[in-house]
């Protein structure tokens, strides 16, 4: 079973930092995207930042300048560091892997359970 764990959300001061990490782990073949998805109560789901294996990132337009995103292709870990948060940061992050695994060798896309993030004075 292919499996995306978050960690490192929390409560944080505006203009704080946090890191947030996703681990991948299972009968993974190839990783080709991981990346961030937040949502806040009453808003969609939006992307936050994405990162390829190749090292390609992109980053919604709220986030960039703000976040970065990295990766640890040895590791099947991605990284998101958040500075200069603000309240309307404010969401549950998820974490998203775009990969092959076995015994499903076709490119599917999996998830995270989340981790909350409260950026809050």
């Amino acid at each position: 079973q292919v499996r995306l764990v978050e960690s490192g959300g929390g409560l944080v001061q505006p203009g704080g930092s946090l890191r947030l990490s996703c681990a991948a782990s299972g009968s993974i073949l190839s990783i080709y995207t991981m990346g961030w998805y937040r949502q806040a109560p009453g808003k969609q789901r939006e992307l936050v930042a994405s990162i390829t294996s190749g090292g390609m990132r992109n980053y919604g337009g709220s986030v960039k300048g703000r976040f970065t995103i990295s990766g640890d292709n040895a590791q099947n870990t991605v990284y998101l560091q958040m500075n200069s948060l603000k309240p309307e940061d404010t969401a549950v992050y998820y974490c998203n892997a775009k990969l092959s695994a076995q015994p499903i060798r076709a490119v599917g896309d999996y998830w995270g359970q989340g981790t909350q993030v409260t950026v809050s004075s």
